[in-house]
């Protein structure tokens, strides 16, 4: 399970080092091969381990490339993914396009969602997380029935 949210840097050459904590999990389930590419919904990027995203690219193939709505996602998600393999050292070399995308610059941060990492630059991540905050309701969550039932 892929949780937390990491303070990490990017090196001149727009690399990244993978905490160790999930450094030898993800050898183990993916010998260290993932693919990253852009959210549609937020300026950050996405990292999947290579079993993962090919979960997604089964969803993907199932989409029709005759829908002008399914050709955009299909377009944006796959002309952006980029393998990425963790080297000898624990780090990964981002693109230069999935840099740009996502205004990473030096401060980084790595969040966790469950079964890949949300890659954004660390001011935005701060600025996302409040927005998030005051985005919840108050009381009421019946805008989610899933949420209604949801217990912490």
């Amino acid at each position: 399970m892929l949780r937390g949210a990491h303070a990490i840097s990017l090196d001149s050459k727009g690399r990244l080092a993978i905490p160790t904590k999930f450094r030898d999990w993800l050898r183990d389930e993916c010998d260290g091969q993932l693919v990253c590419t852009i959210d549609l919904s937020h300026p950050c990027l996405l990292l999947y381990p290579l079993p993962e995203w090919e979960e997604i690219e089964r969803k993907l193939r199932s989409l029709s490339n005759m829908n002008a709505a399914e050709r955009r996602v299909q377009r944006l998600l796959l002309g952006h993914a980029s393998e990425c393999e963790l080297d000898n050292n624990g780090r990964l070399l981002l693109s230069a396009p999935l840099r740009t995308h996502a205004g990473l610059d030096k401060k980084v941060m790595l969040v966790g969602q469950l079964n890949k990492f949300e890659l954004w630059d660390e001011a935005r991540w701060h600025q996302q997380v409040e927005e998030d905050i005051r985005g919840l309701p108050e009381d009421d969550w019946s805008g989610s029935e899933r949420l209604q039932d949801f217990s912490l």
